[in-house]
């Protein structure tokens, strides 16, 4: 395995077990097919970014922005990094820190929505007899 490829797993290894306040927050939401029966994974390295939150099945990832991506520069490599990823067929939805510390409501209902627009990936349908890992 490359080691730039070990190095983001390693990464992705550590920010699980070091969540911000908010990831943490909207992780208990997420975690263990709680909301909607839908399985998602935190933390999973996508090219050479890390991904908060992905529902595989609809190909959906959720993004918890904290401060930091609030300058020009973080601005421009988060629409770079939302257009690729929208390339391989993810939608990709943010909230800031603070949505989700404040306001976990109405994320919780625009994450809902996202997910009614997201049909079921075919290869993870029930009918194709696959499973969600």
């Amino acid at each position: 395995m490359p080691q730039k490829r070990v190095e983001l797993l390693t990464y992705a290894k550590a920010m699980r077990s070091e969540p911000t306040p908010a990831e943490a927050r909207l992780w208990y939401h997420l975690r263990a097919k709680r909301f909607e029966d839908t399985k998602f994974v935190r933390q999973n390295p996508n090219g050479n970014a890390i991904a908060d939150f992905v529902a595989r099945s609809r190909k959906l990832i959720i993004e918890v922005d904290g401060d930091t991506h609030g300058s020009d520069e973080a601005v421009a490599k988060d629409a770079q990094r939302t257009a690729r990823l929208e390339k391989q067929g993810y939608q990709v939805i943010r909230f800031s820190n603070a949505d989700v510390m404040g306001n976990m409501e109405a994320v919780l209902g625009a994450i809902g929505d996202a997910l009614a627009a997201r049909p079921l990936s075919p290869a993870l349908s029930p009918q194709s007899g696959a499973r969600e890992k």
